[in-house]
């Protein structure tokens, strides 16, 4: 199992009774044997540029883990459905993300000596 990131612009119209289409987001993932690990929604956002003359999405983001076959499957599933405005998966660098947490944590650690040197010069 590889992790990916899914990111899904789905049709602004679907704003009010959007979790039937993310419900089928993840029945597809899961179907073909993957596994959301995180998800995030970001809501309705205004376009760089108009995609089938639509001006606004909602955007929708996970984190997936899956094997190597579903990708494809995905992708041609995602190309034919109507509410799916554009879609992108890509893998995700192990790198990158060991980076990324490495490097929260020691921002994490900054912080937490600013607010203890803020308390002993009280």
């Amino acid at each position: 199992m590889k992790d990916y990131e899914l990111t899904v612009l789905f049709h602004p119209d679907l704003e009010m009774n959007l979790d039937p289409a993310i419900d089928k987001v993840k029945k597809l993932i899961e179907s073909n044997g993957g596994k959301i690990t995180k998800e995030e929604n970001d809501g309705k956002k205004r376009l760089a540029y108009s995609i089938n003359n639509q001006e606004f999405a909602i955007y929708y983001f996970a984190d997936v883990e899956l094997p190597a076959e579903a990708p494809a499957k995905i992708s041609s599933t995602m190309n034919i459905n109507d509410e799916v405005l554009r879609y992108l998966l890509v893998k995700t660098d192990a790198r990158r993300a060991k980076f990324a947490a490495r490097r929260a944590a020691s921002e994490k650690e900054a912080k937490e000596e600013v607010k203890e040197e803020s308390k002993e010069e009280e």
